[in-house]
Protein backbone atom coordinates (compact mmCIF):
# COMPACT_ATOMS: atom_id res chain seq x y z
CA UNK A 1 0.00 0.00 0.00
CA UNK A 2 1.41 3.38 -0.99
CA UNK A 3 1.91 6.17 1.53
CA UNK A 4 -0.72 8.27 -0.24
CA UNK A 5 -3.25 5.43 -0.05
CA UNK A 6 -2.38 4.84 3.61
CA UNK A 7 -3.07 8.50 4.41
CA UNK A 8 -6.36 8.42 2.51
CA UNK A 9 -7.60 5.30 4.30
CA UNK A 10 -6.40 6.56 7.68
CA UNK A 11 -8.26 9.84 7.28
CA UNK A 12 -11.55 8.11 6.57
CA UNK A 13 -11.05 5.69 9.48
CA UNK A 14 -10.08 8.42 11.93
CA UNK A 15 -13.08 10.56 11.06
CA UNK A 16 -15.51 7.68 11.50
CA UNK A 17 -13.89 6.48 14.73
CA UNK A 18 -14.06 9.92 16.29
CA UNK A 19 -17.69 10.36 15.28
CA UNK A 20 -18.71 7.02 16.73
CA UNK A 21 -17.78 7.94 20.30
CA UNK A 22 -19.45 11.31 20.59
CA UNK A 23 -19.81 12.41 24.21
CA UNK A 24 -22.44 15.07 23.63
CA UNK A 25 -26.02 13.87 23.36
CA UNK A 26 -28.37 16.79 23.08
CA UNK A 27 -31.16 18.44 21.22
CA UNK A 28 -30.46 21.15 18.71
CA UNK A 29 -31.62 22.82 15.55
CA UNK A 30 -30.22 22.80 12.06
CA UNK A 31 -30.56 21.73 8.45
CA UNK A 32 -28.61 20.17 5.61
CA UNK A 33 -29.98 20.51 2.09
CA UNK A 34 -28.95 20.18 -1.53
CA UNK A 35 -30.75 21.13 -4.70
CA UNK A 36 -29.09 18.25 -6.55
CA UNK A 37 -27.22 15.62 -4.54
CA UNK A 38 -25.57 12.74 -6.37
CA UNK A 39 -24.63 9.44 -4.74
CA UNK A 40 -23.67 6.76 -7.25
CA UNK A 41 -26.25 3.97 -7.66
CA UNK A 42 -28.44 5.45 -4.94
CA UNK A 43 -29.48 9.09 -5.03
CA UNK A 44 -29.79 11.92 -7.52
CA UNK A 45 -31.93 14.98 -6.87
CA UNK A 46 -33.06 17.29 -4.09
CA UNK A 47 -32.02 16.30 -0.57
CA UNK A 48 -33.15 17.40 2.89
CA UNK A 49 -31.52 15.70 5.89
CA UNK A 50 -33.99 17.02 8.52
CA UNK A 51 -31.57 16.27 11.41
CA UNK A 52 -32.77 15.41 14.91
CA UNK A 53 -29.48 14.40 16.58
CA UNK A 54 -26.64 16.80 17.42
CA UNK A 55 -23.48 15.64 19.18
CA UNK A 56 -19.85 16.60 19.72
CA UNK A 57 -16.72 14.84 20.88
CA UNK A 58 -13.65 16.88 21.94
CA UNK A 59 -10.17 15.40 21.70
CA UNK A 60 -7.10 17.47 22.53
CA UNK A 61 -7.51 20.63 20.42
CA UNK A 62 -10.03 19.12 17.95
CA UNK A 63 -13.80 18.74 18.01
CA UNK A 64 -15.85 16.23 16.04
CA UNK A 65 -19.39 17.42 15.32
CA UNK A 66 -21.99 14.82 14.40
CA UNK A 67 -25.37 15.82 12.99
CA UNK A 68 -27.81 13.22 11.71
CA UNK A 69 -31.39 12.03 11.48
CA UNK A 70 -32.07 9.77 14.46
CA UNK A 71 -29.78 8.55 17.24
CA UNK A 72 -28.65 5.22 15.82
CA UNK A 73 -25.03 4.52 14.89
CA UNK A 74 -23.53 5.96 11.74
CA UNK A 75 -23.59 2.67 9.83
CA UNK A 76 -27.42 2.76 9.62
CA UNK A 77 -28.08 6.52 9.59
CA UNK A 78 -28.03 9.59 7.33
CA UNK A 79 -25.95 12.55 8.51
CA UNK A 80 -22.55 14.17 8.51
CA UNK A 81 -19.49 14.45 10.70
CA UNK A 82 -17.26 17.50 10.78
CA UNK A 83 -13.77 17.35 12.29
CA UNK A 84 -12.70 20.82 13.47
CA UNK A 85 -8.98 21.46 13.97
CA UNK A 86 -7.31 23.87 16.41
CA UNK A 87 -10.41 24.82 18.37
CA UNK A 88 -8.61 27.26 20.74
CA UNK A 89 -7.34 29.36 17.84
CA UNK A 90 -10.71 29.45 16.11
CA UNK A 91 -12.44 30.47 19.34
CA UNK A 92 -9.94 33.24 20.04
CA UNK A 93 -9.42 34.69 16.58
CA UNK A 94 -11.79 33.40 13.90
CA UNK A 95 -15.35 33.44 15.25
CA UNK A 96 -17.82 34.71 12.62
CA UNK A 97 -15.20 34.36 9.87
CA UNK A 98 -15.53 31.89 7.02
CA UNK A 99 -12.85 29.19 7.27
CA UNK A 100 -11.67 26.62 4.74
CA UNK A 101 -13.50 23.29 4.61
CA UNK A 102 -11.80 20.57 2.56
CA UNK A 103 -9.76 17.39 2.37
CA UNK A 104 -7.30 16.74 5.22
CA UNK A 105 -3.75 17.92 4.69
CA UNK A 106 -1.61 15.13 3.21
CA UNK A 107 -4.54 13.60 1.34
CA UNK A 108 -5.35 13.75 -2.36
CA UNK A 109 -7.39 11.46 -4.64
CA UNK A 110 -5.70 8.15 -5.39
CA UNK A 111 -3.33 8.35 -8.33
CA UNK A 112 -2.74 12.10 -8.05
CA UNK A 113 0.22 13.82 -6.36
CA UNK A 114 -0.05 15.88 -3.23
CA UNK A 115 0.03 19.66 -3.77
CA UNK A 116 3.46 21.31 -3.64
CA UNK A 117 2.20 23.73 -0.98
CA UNK A 118 -0.45 21.93 1.10
CA UNK A 119 -3.12 24.03 2.79
CA UNK A 120 -4.48 22.87 6.14
CA UNK A 121 -8.28 23.22 6.18
CA UNK A 122 -9.92 24.44 9.36
CA UNK A 123 -12.28 21.46 9.21
CA UNK A 124 -13.12 18.37 7.18
CA UNK A 125 -16.59 16.97 6.50
CA UNK A 126 -17.99 13.57 5.60
CA UNK A 127 -21.60 13.14 4.45
CA UNK A 128 -23.09 9.66 4.79
CA UNK A 129 -26.44 8.24 3.62
CA UNK A 130 -26.25 4.79 5.15
CA UNK A 131 -29.99 4.65 5.83
CA UNK A 132 -31.13 5.91 2.43
CA UNK A 133 -28.44 3.97 0.54
CA UNK A 134 -28.47 0.55 2.20
CA UNK A 135 -25.80 -1.69 0.72
CA UNK A 136 -24.18 1.11 -1.28
CA UNK A 137 -21.01 3.13 -0.73
CA UNK A 138 -22.63 6.42 0.29
CA UNK A 139 -19.80 8.41 1.86
CA UNK A 140 -18.97 11.74 0.26
CA UNK A 141 -16.20 14.09 1.43
CA UNK A 142 -16.07 17.86 1.26
CA UNK A 143 -13.52 18.61 -1.45
CA UNK A 144 -14.11 22.35 -1.22
CA UNK A 145 -16.16 24.62 1.00
CA UNK A 146 -16.39 27.04 3.87
CA UNK A 147 -17.58 26.95 7.47
CA UNK A 148 -18.40 29.87 9.78
CA UNK A 149 -18.68 29.40 13.53
CA UNK A 150 -20.84 31.82 15.49
CA UNK A 151 -19.99 29.96 18.68
CA UNK A 152 -17.78 26.91 19.29
CA UNK A 153 -17.69 24.57 22.29
CA UNK A 154 -14.52 25.05 24.32
CA UNK A 155 -13.78 21.32 24.44
CA UNK A 156 -13.68 21.25 28.24
CA UNK A 157 -15.79 18.28 29.38
CA UNK A 158 -16.36 20.06 32.71
CA UNK A 159 -17.17 23.45 31.18
CA UNK A 160 -19.36 25.47 33.58
CA UNK A 161 -19.89 28.50 31.35
CA UNK A 162 -23.14 27.81 29.50
CA UNK A 163 -22.17 30.05 26.57
CA UNK A 164 -18.90 28.14 26.10
CA UNK A 165 -20.86 24.88 25.67
CA UNK A 166 -22.73 26.16 22.62
CA UNK A 167 -21.74 25.22 19.08
CA UNK A 168 -23.38 27.24 16.33
CA UNK A 169 -22.37 27.60 12.73
CA UNK A 170 -23.19 27.32 9.06
CA UNK A 171 -21.39 25.87 6.07
CA UNK A 172 -21.40 25.12 2.38
CA UNK A 173 -19.48 22.32 0.75
CA UNK A 174 -18.88 20.70 -2.60
CA UNK A 175 -18.96 16.97 -1.83
CA UNK A 176 -17.73 14.07 -3.92
CA UNK A 177 -16.23 10.60 -3.70
CA UNK A 178 -12.46 11.27 -4.05
CA UNK A 179 -12.01 7.78 -5.48
CA UNK A 180 -13.83 8.90 -8.64
CA UNK A 181 -11.40 11.72 -9.48
CA UNK A 182 -10.24 11.92 -13.12
CA UNK A 183 -7.57 14.05 -14.83
CA UNK A 184 -8.76 17.61 -15.40
CA UNK A 185 -9.26 18.76 -18.99
CA UNK A 186 -6.10 20.41 -20.30
CA UNK A 187 -4.30 19.20 -17.17
CA UNK A 188 -5.71 21.70 -14.69
CA UNK A 189 -9.12 22.42 -13.15
CA UNK A 190 -10.52 25.87 -12.37
CA UNK A 191 -9.00 25.78 -8.87
CA UNK A 192 -5.59 24.75 -10.18
CA UNK A 193 -5.77 21.05 -9.31
CA UNK A 194 -4.69 18.35 -11.79
CA UNK A 195 -7.94 16.44 -11.25
CA UNK A 196 -11.68 16.95 -11.23
CA UNK A 197 -14.76 14.94 -10.25
CA UNK A 198 -17.37 13.58 -12.69
CA UNK A 199 -20.03 14.18 -10.05
CA UNK A 200 -19.77 16.95 -7.47
CA UNK A 201 -22.70 18.20 -5.38
CA UNK A 202 -23.22 21.41 -3.42
CA UNK A 203 -24.70 21.08 0.06
CA UNK A 204 -25.53 23.80 2.58
CA UNK A 205 -26.21 23.49 6.29
CA UNK A 206 -26.38 25.03 9.73
CA UNK A 207 -26.44 23.79 13.31
CA UNK A 208 -26.86 25.03 16.85
CA UNK A 209 -26.72 22.88 19.97
CA UNK A 210 -25.42 22.77 23.54
CA UNK A 211 -22.81 20.27 24.70
CA UNK A 212 -24.14 17.92 27.39
CA UNK A 213 -21.67 15.44 28.76
CA UNK A 214 -22.93 11.87 28.69
CA UNK A 215 -22.39 8.37 27.38
CA UNK A 216 -22.51 7.67 23.63
CA UNK A 217 -26.00 7.53 22.18
CA UNK A 218 -27.08 4.09 21.01
CA UNK A 219 -23.73 2.71 19.84
CA UNK A 220 -25.60 -0.39 18.64
CA UNK A 221 -28.93 -0.73 16.82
Amino acid sequence: MTRQRELFVWSWAALWAAAGVACSVGEGTGFVTSEDLYVQDCWEGAFDLRPTFFGANPFMDTLTIRVQRGEREIQVSDGFTMLVYDVPTIRSSFIEQELLLGLPIGVSPLGFPLPDVPIQPAATLSLYLNNSCVGQSSQLLAVNGGVTFIKLFSGDLNEENSEARITEGNFWADVADPRTAVPAPEGESEDGRPYTYPHQSRIEGAFKFVFHRGTPAQPFP
